[in-house]
Protein backbone atom coordinates (compact mmCIF):
# COMPACT_ATOMS: atom_id res chain seq x y z
CA UNK A 1 0.00 0.00 0.00
CA UNK A 2 1.27 3.48 -0.84
CA UNK A 3 1.90 6.23 1.72
CA UNK A 4 0.09 9.60 1.64
CA UNK A 5 1.94 12.24 -0.39
CA UNK A 6 2.00 16.00 0.34
CA UNK A 7 -0.46 18.03 -1.74
CA UNK A 8 -2.73 15.06 -2.38
CA UNK A 9 -6.30 14.65 -1.16
CA UNK A 10 -6.48 12.41 1.90
CA UNK A 11 -9.74 10.82 3.04
CA UNK A 12 -10.30 8.35 5.87
CA UNK A 13 -13.17 5.86 5.47
CA UNK A 14 -14.36 3.88 8.50
CA UNK A 15 -16.33 0.64 8.20
CA UNK A 16 -18.01 -0.01 11.57
CA UNK A 17 -18.64 -3.76 11.24
CA UNK A 18 -15.28 -5.51 11.62
CA UNK A 19 -16.48 -8.73 9.97
CA UNK A 20 -17.79 -6.88 6.92
CA UNK A 21 -14.62 -4.80 6.78
CA UNK A 22 -12.58 -8.02 6.56
CA UNK A 23 -14.77 -9.21 3.69
CA UNK A 24 -14.36 -5.85 1.95
CA UNK A 25 -10.57 -5.78 2.37
CA UNK A 26 -10.16 -9.40 1.25
CA UNK A 27 -7.57 -11.99 2.35
CA UNK A 28 -4.26 -10.21 2.93
CA UNK A 29 -5.98 -7.02 1.65
CA UNK A 30 -6.11 -8.41 -1.89
CA UNK A 31 -9.40 -6.64 -2.64
CA UNK A 32 -7.93 -3.30 -1.60
CA UNK A 33 -4.87 -4.03 -3.75
CA UNK A 34 -7.14 -4.66 -6.75
CA UNK A 35 -9.06 -1.43 -6.14
CA UNK A 36 -5.84 0.54 -5.64
CA UNK A 37 -4.45 -0.72 -8.96
CA UNK A 38 -7.72 -0.14 -10.80
CA UNK A 39 -8.52 3.32 -9.46
CA UNK A 40 -5.02 4.77 -9.20
CA UNK A 41 -5.57 5.80 -5.58
CA UNK A 42 -3.41 4.85 -2.60
CA UNK A 43 -5.24 2.74 0.00
CA UNK A 44 -3.81 2.23 3.48
CA UNK A 45 -5.86 0.02 5.83
CA UNK A 46 -5.60 0.22 9.60
CA UNK A 47 -8.03 -1.77 11.68
CA UNK A 48 -11.45 -1.15 10.16
CA UNK A 49 -10.47 2.10 8.44
CA UNK A 50 -8.90 2.86 5.07
CA UNK A 51 -6.97 6.02 4.21
CA UNK A 52 -7.43 7.06 0.59
CA UNK A 53 -4.74 9.23 -1.04
CA UNK A 54 -4.79 10.71 -4.53
CA UNK A 55 -6.45 13.30 -6.72
CA UNK A 56 -9.73 14.72 -5.44
CA UNK A 57 -11.87 13.10 -8.17
CA UNK A 58 -10.32 9.61 -8.02
CA UNK A 59 -10.44 9.66 -4.21
CA UNK A 60 -14.16 10.49 -4.25
CA UNK A 61 -14.88 7.77 -6.82
CA UNK A 62 -12.82 5.21 -4.90
CA UNK A 63 -14.69 6.06 -1.70
CA UNK A 64 -17.93 5.37 -3.59
CA UNK A 65 -16.54 2.02 -4.75
CA UNK A 66 -15.60 1.06 -1.19
CA UNK A 67 -18.98 2.14 0.19
CA UNK A 68 -20.82 0.17 -2.49
CA UNK A 69 -18.78 -2.97 -1.89
CA UNK A 70 -19.25 -2.67 1.87
CA UNK A 71 -23.01 -2.54 1.33
CA UNK A 72 -22.74 -5.52 -1.03
CA UNK A 73 -20.84 -7.48 1.63
CA UNK A 74 -23.69 -6.75 4.05
CA UNK A 75 -26.32 -7.93 1.57
CA UNK A 76 -24.71 -11.06 0.13
CA UNK A 77 -22.08 -11.95 2.72
CA UNK A 78 -19.09 -11.97 0.37
CA UNK A 79 -17.24 -9.90 -2.24
CA UNK A 80 -15.67 -11.42 -5.34
CA UNK A 81 -13.19 -10.07 -7.87
CA UNK A 82 -16.01 -9.70 -10.41
CA UNK A 83 -17.93 -7.54 -7.91
CA UNK A 84 -14.92 -5.28 -7.53
CA UNK A 85 -14.45 -4.93 -11.28
CA UNK A 86 -18.15 -4.15 -11.69
CA UNK A 87 -18.05 -1.48 -8.98
CA UNK A 88 -15.04 0.18 -10.61
CA UNK A 89 -16.64 0.12 -14.07
CA UNK A 90 -19.94 1.51 -12.83
CA UNK A 91 -18.61 4.29 -10.59
CA UNK A 92 -19.63 7.70 -11.88
CA UNK A 93 -22.28 6.26 -14.24
CA UNK A 94 -25.16 7.12 -11.91
CA UNK A 95 -27.37 4.93 -9.77
CA UNK A 96 -28.73 1.67 -11.13
CA UNK A 97 -32.37 2.34 -11.92
CA UNK A 98 -34.88 -0.36 -10.91
CA UNK A 99 -35.69 -1.10 -14.54
CA UNK A 100 -32.03 -1.98 -15.17
CA UNK A 101 -32.25 -4.97 -12.83
CA UNK A 102 -33.50 -8.14 -14.55
CA UNK A 103 -35.14 -10.74 -12.30
CA UNK A 104 -35.56 -14.35 -13.43
CA UNK A 105 -36.45 -17.53 -11.57
CA UNK A 106 -32.80 -18.38 -10.86
CA UNK A 107 -30.96 -15.05 -11.01
CA UNK A 108 -31.21 -11.33 -10.42
CA UNK A 109 -28.98 -9.64 -12.97
CA UNK A 110 -27.63 -6.11 -12.69
CA UNK A 111 -25.53 -4.28 -15.29
CA UNK A 112 -21.79 -4.69 -14.77
CA UNK A 113 -20.72 -1.84 -17.06
CA UNK A 114 -22.34 1.47 -18.09
CA UNK A 115 -22.85 0.08 -21.60
CA UNK A 116 -24.69 -2.93 -20.18
CA UNK A 117 -26.94 -0.50 -18.31
CA UNK A 118 -27.62 1.37 -21.57
CA UNK A 119 -28.36 -1.95 -23.30
CA UNK A 120 -30.83 -3.11 -20.62
CA UNK A 121 -32.68 0.20 -20.88
CA UNK A 122 -32.85 -0.14 -24.67
CA UNK A 123 -34.23 -3.68 -24.39
CA UNK A 124 -36.88 -2.30 -22.05
CA UNK A 125 -37.80 0.79 -24.07
CA UNK A 126 -37.75 0.07 -27.82
CA UNK A 127 -39.07 -2.75 -30.05
CA UNK A 128 -35.75 -3.40 -31.82
CA UNK A 129 -32.33 -3.29 -30.15
CA UNK A 130 -28.96 -4.08 -31.72
CA UNK A 131 -26.19 -5.13 -29.32
CA UNK A 132 -22.87 -4.74 -31.14
CA UNK A 133 -19.39 -5.63 -29.99
CA UNK A 134 -16.89 -8.31 -29.00
CA UNK A 135 -17.49 -11.61 -27.27
CA UNK A 136 -17.86 -11.64 -23.51
CA UNK A 137 -19.73 -8.36 -23.16
CA UNK A 138 -23.07 -9.93 -22.19
CA UNK A 139 -25.00 -8.98 -25.33
CA UNK A 140 -26.80 -12.30 -25.77
CA UNK A 141 -26.92 -13.24 -22.10
CA UNK A 142 -28.70 -10.02 -21.12
CA UNK A 143 -31.12 -10.30 -24.04
CA UNK A 144 -32.06 -13.85 -22.99
CA UNK A 145 -32.45 -12.67 -19.39
CA UNK A 146 -34.78 -9.85 -20.49
CA UNK A 147 -36.79 -12.26 -22.63
CA UNK A 148 -37.23 -14.70 -19.72
CA UNK A 149 -38.21 -11.85 -17.37
CA UNK A 150 -40.82 -10.55 -19.82
CA UNK A 151 -42.27 -14.04 -20.34
CA UNK A 152 -42.46 -14.59 -16.57
CA UNK A 153 -44.30 -11.26 -16.22
CA UNK A 154 -46.77 -12.21 -18.95
CA UNK A 155 -45.55 -9.45 -21.27
CA UNK A 156 -44.79 -11.91 -24.08
CA UNK A 157 -46.14 -15.39 -24.79
CA UNK A 158 -43.08 -16.88 -26.47
CA UNK A 159 -39.31 -16.65 -26.62
CA UNK A 160 -37.66 -17.42 -29.95
CA UNK A 161 -33.88 -17.73 -30.08
CA UNK A 162 -32.10 -18.04 -33.40
CA UNK A 163 -28.66 -18.18 -34.95
CA UNK A 164 -27.42 -18.54 -38.53
CA UNK A 165 -25.79 -21.97 -38.86
CA UNK A 166 -23.19 -20.41 -41.11
CA UNK A 167 -20.47 -22.95 -40.31
CA UNK A 168 -22.65 -25.52 -42.07
CA UNK A 169 -23.76 -23.03 -44.71
CA UNK A 170 -27.36 -23.56 -43.50
CA UNK A 171 -27.04 -26.95 -45.30
CA UNK A 172 -27.17 -29.40 -42.43
CA UNK A 173 -27.96 -32.63 -44.31
CA UNK A 174 -24.42 -33.99 -44.19
CA UNK A 175 -24.37 -33.95 -40.37
CA UNK A 176 -25.34 -37.17 -38.50
CA UNK A 177 -28.56 -37.56 -36.49
CA UNK A 178 -32.03 -36.08 -36.72
CA UNK A 179 -32.75 -32.37 -37.23
CA UNK A 180 -32.35 -31.51 -33.54
CA UNK A 181 -28.99 -33.32 -33.42
CA UNK A 182 -27.83 -31.38 -36.47
CA UNK A 183 -28.65 -27.87 -35.28
CA UNK A 184 -28.16 -28.08 -31.50
CA UNK A 185 -24.35 -27.62 -31.56
CA UNK A 186 -24.80 -24.21 -33.22
CA UNK A 187 -27.47 -23.17 -30.74
CA UNK A 188 -25.84 -24.46 -27.54
CA UNK A 189 -24.86 -20.97 -26.22
CA UNK A 190 -28.53 -19.99 -26.31
CA UNK A 191 -29.53 -23.09 -24.37
CA UNK A 192 -26.79 -22.36 -21.84
CA UNK A 193 -28.20 -18.88 -21.20
CA UNK A 194 -31.72 -20.28 -20.78
CA UNK A 195 -30.60 -22.82 -18.19
CA UNK A 196 -28.89 -20.02 -16.29
CA UNK A 197 -32.22 -18.19 -15.99
CA UNK A 198 -34.74 -20.99 -15.43
CA UNK A 199 -34.81 -24.41 -13.73
CA UNK A 200 -33.94 -27.18 -16.17
CA UNK A 201 -37.31 -28.94 -15.90
CA UNK A 202 -39.12 -25.69 -16.66
CA UNK A 203 -36.94 -25.04 -19.72
CA UNK A 204 -37.70 -28.56 -20.99
CA UNK A 205 -41.42 -28.08 -20.37
CA UNK A 206 -41.54 -24.75 -22.20
CA UNK A 207 -39.49 -26.11 -25.10
CA UNK A 208 -41.90 -29.04 -25.43
CA UNK A 209 -44.92 -26.70 -25.30
CA UNK A 210 -43.41 -24.37 -27.91
CA UNK A 211 -43.33 -21.43 -25.50
CA UNK A 212 -39.55 -21.35 -25.98
CA UNK A 213 -38.14 -22.13 -29.40
CA UNK A 214 -34.48 -22.43 -30.32
CA UNK A 215 -33.99 -22.71 -34.07
CA UNK A 216 -31.58 -21.83 -36.87
CA UNK A 217 -32.29 -18.69 -38.84
CA UNK A 218 -33.48 -20.57 -41.91
CA UNK A 219 -36.51 -21.76 -39.91
CA UNK A 220 -37.78 -18.18 -39.49
CA UNK A 221 -38.68 -17.76 -43.17
CA UNK A 222 -42.38 -17.21 -43.89
CA UNK A 223 -43.42 -16.71 -40.25
CA UNK A 224 -44.99 -13.80 -38.38
CA UNK A 225 -43.79 -13.68 -34.77
CA UNK A 226 -46.38 -11.91 -32.62
CA UNK A 227 -46.43 -11.54 -28.82
CA UNK A 228 -42.85 -12.81 -28.74
CA UNK A 229 -39.38 -11.84 -27.64
CA UNK A 230 -37.15 -12.77 -30.57
CA UNK A 231 -33.36 -12.88 -30.40
CA UNK A 232 -30.97 -13.27 -33.33
CA UNK A 233 -27.47 -14.13 -32.14
CA UNK A 234 -24.23 -14.00 -34.19
CA UNK A 235 -26.02 -11.71 -36.62
CA UNK A 236 -22.77 -10.72 -38.34
CA UNK A 237 -23.04 -14.08 -40.12
CA UNK A 238 -26.29 -13.20 -41.88
CA UNK A 239 -26.49 -11.88 -45.42
CA UNK A 240 -28.47 -8.65 -46.07
CA UNK A 241 -31.32 -10.74 -47.49
CA UNK A 242 -31.41 -12.98 -44.40
CA UNK A 243 -31.34 -9.97 -42.08
CA UNK A 244 -34.23 -8.31 -43.92
CA UNK A 245 -36.16 -11.59 -43.79
CA UNK A 246 -35.62 -11.88 -40.05
CA UNK A 247 -36.48 -8.28 -39.21
CA UNK A 248 -39.71 -8.44 -41.19
CA UNK A 249 -40.89 -11.43 -39.10
CA UNK A 250 -41.77 -9.03 -36.26
CA UNK A 251 -45.46 -9.13 -35.37
CA UNK A 252 -47.71 -7.19 -33.00
CA UNK A 253 -46.58 -6.79 -29.38
CA UNK A 254 -43.17 -8.31 -30.08
CA UNK A 255 -39.65 -7.28 -29.26
CA UNK A 256 -36.42 -8.13 -31.07
CA UNK A 257 -32.79 -8.15 -30.01
CA UNK A 258 -30.06 -8.54 -32.63
CA UNK A 259 -26.58 -9.32 -31.33
CA UNK A 260 -23.24 -9.70 -33.05
CA UNK A 261 -19.78 -8.37 -33.73
CA UNK A 262 -19.50 -6.67 -37.14
CA UNK A 263 -15.73 -7.19 -37.11
CA UNK A 264 -15.95 -11.00 -36.80
CA UNK A 265 -17.80 -12.55 -39.72
CA UNK A 266 -17.59 -16.15 -40.98
CA UNK A 267 -19.24 -15.32 -44.29
CA UNK A 268 -17.37 -16.10 -47.54
CA UNK A 269 -14.99 -13.43 -48.75
CA UNK A 270 -16.79 -10.67 -50.60
CA UNK A 271 -20.20 -11.35 -49.03
CA UNK A 272 -21.53 -8.31 -47.18
CA UNK A 273 -22.71 -8.93 -43.62
CA UNK A 274 -26.40 -8.38 -42.97
CA UNK A 275 -25.50 -6.80 -39.65
CA UNK A 276 -23.25 -4.22 -41.28
CA UNK A 277 -25.93 -3.58 -43.88
CA UNK A 278 -28.60 -3.07 -41.20
CA UNK A 279 -26.40 -0.50 -39.46
CA UNK A 280 -26.36 1.66 -42.57
CA UNK A 281 -30.03 1.11 -43.49
CA UNK A 282 -31.70 1.46 -40.06
CA UNK A 283 -29.65 4.14 -38.29
CA UNK A 284 -31.95 6.97 -37.25
CA UNK A 285 -35.12 4.91 -37.60
CA UNK A 286 -37.64 5.48 -34.81
CA UNK A 287 -38.01 2.46 -32.52
CA UNK A 288 -34.54 1.12 -33.29
CA UNK A 289 -31.55 1.52 -30.97
CA UNK A 290 -27.91 0.55 -31.47
CA UNK A 291 -25.80 -0.13 -28.36
CA UNK A 292 -22.08 -0.48 -29.00
CA UNK A 293 -19.89 -2.49 -26.62
CA UNK A 294 -16.08 -2.36 -26.52
CA UNK A 295 -13.32 -4.41 -24.91
CA UNK A 296 -13.90 -2.33 -21.75
CA UNK A 297 -17.27 -4.09 -21.42
CA UNK A 298 -15.85 -7.63 -21.49
CA UNK A 299 -16.97 -9.29 -18.26
CA UNK A 300 -15.28 -12.66 -18.65
CA UNK A 301 -11.76 -13.39 -17.41
CA UNK A 302 -9.43 -10.36 -17.38
CA UNK A 303 -7.36 -12.05 -20.09
CA UNK A 304 -10.32 -11.95 -22.52
CA UNK A 305 -10.23 -8.13 -22.54
CA UNK A 306 -6.50 -8.20 -23.28
CA UNK A 307 -7.01 -10.78 -26.05
CA UNK A 308 -9.71 -8.62 -27.67
CA UNK A 309 -7.44 -5.56 -27.55
CA UNK A 310 -4.50 -7.54 -28.97
CA UNK A 311 -6.56 -8.74 -31.94
CA UNK A 312 -7.90 -5.23 -32.52
CA UNK A 313 -4.34 -3.88 -32.62
CA UNK A 314 -3.24 -6.65 -35.01
CA UNK A 315 -6.23 -5.94 -37.28
CA UNK A 316 -5.43 -2.24 -37.43
CA UNK A 317 -1.79 -3.00 -38.16
CA UNK A 318 -2.76 -5.33 -41.02
CA UNK A 319 -5.00 -2.66 -42.56
CA UNK A 320 -2.27 -0.03 -42.31
CA UNK A 321 0.19 -2.41 -43.96
CA UNK A 322 -2.00 -2.84 -47.06
CA UNK A 323 -0.67 -0.50 -49.79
Amino acid sequence: MSEPSPGMTVLVREFPDNALARILFGPHNEHLNRIEAGMGVGLNPLGNTVTLTGGAGPVAETAAVLDGLYDLARRQGYVESADIDTAMRMVGSGPTAPEMVIRTRKRTISPRTPTQAEYILALDQVPLTFGLGPAGTGKTYLAVAKAVAMMSAGEVDRIILSRPAVEAGERLGFLPGDLKDKVDPYLRPLYDALYDMLPGDLVAKKLLAGEIEVAPLAFMRGRTLANSFVILDEAQNTTPMQMKMFLTRMGEHSRMAITGDPSQTDLPSGVRSGLTDALSVLTGLDGVRFVRFTDRDVVRHDLVSRIVRAYDRAGRADKEAVP
